[in-house]
């Protein structure tokens, strides 16, 4: 299979110095791309900005700001039988970028912020419905209920979901706990383990929903599966 993955932060300039961006290392998005070339599978991995150095084997795409993914995304996805969406992408970037440092001239400062692309919404309708869609979701609270909300609003066959607001897992740590939710209605809990573990366990529950997709596409029921994946 052809693995399009997404890993890291994205940055999002303020002015030439400083960025808006969050805690991601990209040690999950990493540790997907590695599982999935162990298993055969060919990837490309599109990259915020980390301090990892890429797996050998992958076709390496760098990104620094939202917008910059999304056109990579959008120019690699047509190309890949599963995408898996695991960076942790600014939602918004400051709506003017100042061309000279601020200069810290009061007690406040505001900035004006505007609504990046959806780089994982837009990518059911770019990819088809041929392929396996995989979306993440860091929750602090209520993990279930925003996991199947995302789940079901950005059109994916499978949402990873992991509580951020702990210190011993996810960001910037080398282990993970998720929990891993299925457009059928299916979920299943992955205990806390080294994030190469819950990668290579993720890989392979595409590998069985891309086999699912596959069978019934044989049988003829392309238009079944359509319909049932489509929103």
């Amino acid at each position: 299979m052809r693995f399009l993955i997404t890993a890291g932060p994205t940055r999002e300039p303020i002015d030439p110095v400083r960025y808006l961006s969050n805690r991601s290392s990209g040690k999950m998005g990493y540790a997907l791309a590695v599982a999935a070339l162990a298993r055969g599978h060919e990837v490309t991995l599109v990259s915020g900005p980390v301090a990892i150095p890429a797996p050998e084997g992958t076709k390496l795409v760098r990104v620094e700001t939202a917008r910059e993914m999304h056109d990579a995304v959008a120019g690699e996805i047509g190309e890949a039988d599963a995408a898996i969406f695991c960076a942790a992408v600014a939602d918004y970037r400051v709506a003017e970028i100042a061309g000279e440092k601020i200069k810290k001239t009061g007690e406040t400062l505001t900035l004006t912020l505007v609504r990046n692309p959806d780089i994982l919404g837009s990518a059911r309708s770019a990819f088809g419905f041929r392929g396996i869609l995989v979306g993440f979701a860091a929750e602090t609270e209520d993990l279930e209920r925003h996991a199947l909300d995302k789940l079901r609003r950005k059109g994916c066959d499978l949402l990873v979901a992991n509580d951020v607001s702990r210190t011993d897992i996810a960001f910037d740590c080398d282990e993970n706990e998720v929990a891993v939710f299925f457009r059928d209605g299916r979920h299943m809990a992955l205990p806390r383990a080294p994030k190469g573990e819950i990668a290579s366990a993720i890989v392979r529950e595409v590998e069985k929903c891309a086999s699912a997709v596959a069978g019934l596409s044989e049988a003829g029921s392309d238009v079944e599966t359509t319909l049932d994946r489509g929103q």
